[in-house]
């Protein structure tokens, strides 16, 4: 890990003398000798040829962040959300999975098993009836994990999981293209790109199989459309047919992704009504919003709306939508109405530093934690200023404002949601995809600031050798730069290690632990209302499989509508006819016990160590 960091630190030195400091001038880097005597490096821009040294950066951090998204891409187990995604990926249902009655690991995981005769319509038509999501990740998913091998007789995890890492790679040439677009400085695309190369939150989108790193690229692509237009807008010309185009394509892929995409396509309504004020105050004309530029503006409206309304019926036909969706909902008491607060809190540090903070360990937690207050009170004050000079340059001042807007208004529809709404969209943080890629380009434009050193820095002094420094901790622009991209580097190390935004659910553990507690065979029993609790066993199936941890292993699936009596009689009937002796796990078990348990003797729960995701209780039965 050492080697890996000092790498690093090296790598980015290096990167320092071929950024730009100017949309088209570079200067040369000074460091110092082992003889303390200042040595002037001869740079590498000199040999390169001007028109390749924005590819070849680009191509430095599309290296970068596409390493570290497919780094230890298997070692963490999926999660019900993944297991949901190869299910459904594969052509294949849940509905296949038997209920209330003993079933062996390999017809709980049929499922996971490829399925040749299976075809897109098949993904289409279960994902619709069965899920909450439209299909195009899923459809997508499903030609490329036909290039890959199984495993054991089931899906591959890497196939399933690379491709949402190189999708999630692929975000970074667009940060570029979005910050050199919306600042018309290859300086900012650069630090926009390099942020999201080794952001920690893009990281974790990009490491699980799931859609979201395809929906954050579609808000991408939307938000360039959103900056063209902008320019368009302050120009009063036309926005050209082409892109109005493509931003309703791009528009309707990203509803074809995420319904969620549809916030983001809020945020820009909001935007774009603001400035047609702006617009308003500097022309008592009301003919100025019919005008050519915002003609074709209302077309993309149009157009994104038609492409939207085709999934409300489905959306609103899905009779699974409220079992799916119980989750994020529910009432809240006293310190309860404080949580979304923290947890929004929480995913904004995380998209920039995240150490191991979750660890078991307290001696790991609270140095973390020291060291990410200390980072973020010098890190913040750097950041809000480079804001603050751009504001106050009239070209850079509408697009911080374009982008900011976009941010504020995501997350005022968030805290809408929550506390009007009573759904909390705070407790899932990969949620905020839809205003991500505006946080990470608003980070790249503060940096550039930082970077130029500019004289128009709050706090700027005089430092030793005559170098311009930031505040009060003697830290040089370039220096300061290089600091945020390592820590965002460290954090994102801190994910692919699962020591950051770790996994919901530790069935290697729990496996782990039958194996050491249970000498005779076992019956796992669960309640089960929804395919998310089938794939809360499916991953204790997988480990059980893949390590051939146990003999003979047994499931149980005890099915509750409304009433948790019906999971205890299915528990009942099935311990009734099964051979003792044999252990009995019931793992987020939650209806009253049955009468049969009772003939079992419980095992010390104190005795056990907790796991992630799976409350237990074992019984013996003898």
């Amino acid at each position: 890990m050492r080697v890996i960091f000092q790498g690093a630190f090296y790598f980015s030195r290096k990167i320092v003398s071929l950024l730009p400091t100017s949309a088209t001038h570079f200067l040369p880097m000074v460091v110092t000798s082992s003889a303390s005597q200042p040595k002037h490096w001869y740079n590498w821009q000199a040999r390169i040829p001007p028109y390749w040294v924005n590819p070849l950066l680009n191509l430095m951090w599309l290296i970068i962040g596409i390493s570290l998204r497919l780094a230890n891409l298997t070692a963490k187990p999926p999660w019900t959300d993944e297991f949901s995604t190869l299910v459904f990926s594969l052509g294949n249902t849940f509905l296949s999975v038997p209920l209330d009655q003993a079933i062996a690991p390999d017809i709980l995981l049929q499922p996971l098993q490829p399925n040749p005769a299976a075809s897109i319509g098949d993904v289409i038509h279960n994902l619709v009836t069965q899920d909450t999501h439209p299909p195009l990740y899923f459809v997508l998913a499903y030609l490329w994990m036909k290039l890959f091998p199984s495993e054991g007789g089931l899906v591959s995890l890497f196939a399933a999981r690379s491709l949402p890492a190189i999708i999630g790679a692929a975000s970074i040439p667009c940060a570029y293209v979005l910050g050199k677009v919306a600042f018309r400085s290859p300086l900012v695309g650069h630090l926009a790109a390099a942020m999201m190369a080794v952001s920690p939150y893009g990281v974790f989108l990009a490491q699980e199989a799931r859609h979201y790193s395809l929906a954050a690229l579609w808000v991408t692509a939307s938000l360039i459309c959103l900056v063209i237009a902008t320019r368009h807008i302050q120009n009063r010309t036309p926005l050209p047919i082409w892109i109005a185009l493509l931003w309703v394509v791009i528009n309707a892929l990203g509803i074809a992704t995420h319904y969620f995409f549809s916030l983001t396509l809020c945020t820009e309504a909001v935007v774009l009504i603001f400035l047609a004020w702006l617009q308003l105050q500097t022309s008592t004309k009301f003919s100025l919003l019919f005008s050519p530029p915002w003609r074709r503006i209302y077309a993309v409206a149009v157009g994104t709306f038609v492409a939207g309304l085709i999934w409300l019926p489905i959306f609103l036909e899905n009779r699974n939508r409220s079992n799916l969706t119980e989750w994020i909902r529910g009432s809240r008491e006293g310190l309860d109405w404080l949580s979304p607060i923290f947890q929004a809190l929480g995913t904004w540090i995380a998209m920039i530093c995240l150490l191991p903070v979750e660890s078991s360990q307290l001696l790991v937690v609270i140095p973390s934690g020291l060291v990410t207050l200390i980072f973020f009170i010098w890190a913040v004050p750097i950041l809000l200023r480079g804001l603050k000079v751009q504001l106050q340059h009239p070209e850079n001042r509408i697009m911080i404002q374009v982008l900011a807007g976009v941010v504020i208004s995501a997350i005022a529809l968030f805290f809408i949601f929550t506390y009007f709404l009573g759904i909390d969209l705070t407790r899932g943080a990969r949620y905020n995809f839809v205003y991500f890629p505006a946080i990470v380009v608003l980070l790249g434009a503060s940096l550039a600031v930082c970077w130029h050193s500019s004289k128009e820095w709050i706090g700027t002094e005089q430092g030793k050798n005559g170098i311009k420094t930031i505040g009060r901790w003697g830290i040089n622009g370039k220096k300061a730069v290089m600091l945020i991209w390592l820590m965002g580097f460290a954090s994102a190390v801190t994910v692919i290690c699962n020591l950051g935004y770790q996994k919901y659910y530790r069935p290697d553990l729990f496996v782990q632990l039958i194996q050491q507690t249970s000498p005779t065979s076992v019956l796992i029993a669960t309640t089960h209302k929804t395919y998310i609790h089938t794939g809360e066993m499916m991953g204790v199936a997988r480990e059980i499989k893949l390590a051939n941890a146990l003999q003979n292993p047994l499931f149980l699936l005890a099915h509750q509508d409304q009433d948790p009596n019906t999971s205890t009689i299915a528990l009942e009937n099935t311990l009734k006819k099964l051979p003792r002796p044999f252990d009995l796990w019931l793992v987020n078990f939650h209806a009253p016990v049955a009468e049969a348990v009772k003939t079992c003797v419980m095992s010390d729960a104190q005795s056990l160590p907790k796991v992630d995701g799976y409350e237990y209780e074992l019984y013996h039965c003898q």
